[in-house]
C-alpha cells in the first residue's frame, strides 16, 4: 500500500530520509559536499512530500520559494531498495502539482554531475538543463534544470 503525505520539514520521517540523503551525497560529492550542504538546510522548508510503503517512509522531496513564481525542488531521496520503481517521479509530480496549487508556475532544481540517474529522471519528466542559477553559477559539478508547471 502506497500513501503520499504532504507535511513540512519538522516531520521526523523526512529528517531520517534527509540524513540518509546527506550521507549518500557526502560520498558522491567528496570534498565538494561542504559547499553544497550549506544550501540544503531543511529548517525553513514548508512543503514536503513523503511516500510511504506499508507505513514506512521510502521517498521524499521538498519545494521552497526561490523567486517570484518559481519554486525550487530540494531534498529528493528514495531508499536504495525502492529505486527505479517510479517513486522519485511520483514525488516530483506531486511537488509540481503542489507548486501549481500554491500559485507558482515554474520549478527549478540543482543536481550534481555525480548523480546521472537523477539527471536522467528529471529529463524524462520534462525538465530541461538551464544555465546554473544563484549560488550554483560557475560551479562546474552542478547541473541546473527548469520546468514550467502545468496543472
Amino acid at each position: 500500500m502506497i500513501q503520499i503525505v504532504k507535511t513540512d520539514s519538522g516531520n521526523t520521517d523526512f529528517q531520517t530520509l534527509v540524513s540518509l540523503l546527506d550521507a549518500d551525497l557526502a560520498l558522491r560529492d567528496g570534498e565538494d559536499h561542504v559547499f553544497y550542504a550549506q544550501f540544503n538546510k531543511t529548517d525553513k522548508i514548508k512543503y514536503v512530500i513523503l511516500v510511504y510503503h506499508h507505513h514506512s517512509a521510502i521517498a521524499c522531496g521538498a519545494i521552497r520559494e526561490w523567486d517570484n513564481g518559481i519554486m525550487e525542488i530540494k531534498r529528493m531521496f528514495v531508499l536504495p531498495e525502492f529505486r527505479r520503481k517510479g517513486y522519485a517521479q511520483m514525488v516530483v509530480e506531486n511537488l509540481e502539482k503542489w507548486a501549481g496549487e500554491l500559485g507558482f508556475d515554474n520549478c527549478i532544481l540543482e543536481t550534481g554531475k555525480n548523480q546521472p540517474e537523477a539527471i536522467q529522471l528529471y529529463q524524462k519528466i520534462g525538465f530541461k538543463i538551464t544555465p546554473n542559477y544563484g549560488q550554483y553559477e560557475n560551479v562546474e559539478n552542478s547541473v541546473c534544470m527548469h520546468k514550467k508547471v502545468v496543472l
